[in-house]
């Protein structure tokens, strides 16, 4: 799982160094499919997430940005900053489709590494915050 993790990093870097801050967050998306795709990595892109109410299957228009390997749910963001409310929505998601973690990646940001939250379902990863 790590591994796979260091791939998708591996790739955002690349487009972030390529391409740089400031760009729209669709023109990240289109240019991080073209790298996930140049190392064959398999991934879905604007998956459907449908949410489960009392046993009902309701389609709320959401959409993950991609889930890679069938694994990895990975949200993209290009904005100022980084909100407690941006890993919420990951980790719903995770919960939502049972994937056990997501990448928060924000490209609006210097160092990319800055912009990279890992979320685990049960379990946040900041990489510098210890476990509660």
């Amino acid at each position: 799982m790590n591994e796979l993790t260091e791939k998708i990093i591996g790739a955002a870097i690349e487009v972030h160094r390529t391409v740089g801050p400031g760009l729209l967050e669709s023109a990240y998306e289109e240019c991080l499919a073209h790298e996930l795709h140049l190392q064959n990595l398999k991934f879905a892109r604007q998956a459907p997430l449908p949410v489960v109410y009392k046993n009902a299957k309701l389609d709320c228009g959401y959409r993950l940005d991609f889930l890679v390997e069938n694994t990895i749910v990975v949200e993209l963001k290009a904005v100022d900053t980084l909100h407690p409310i941006h890993e919420a929505q990951l980790l719903t998601y995770l919960k939502l489709g049972s994937w056990p973690i997501g990448l928060l990646i924000n490209f609006n940001v210097q160092l990319l590494k800055n912009g990279i939250r890992r979320v685990v379902l049960n379990y946040k990863d900041s990489s510098s915050a210890p476990p509660h």
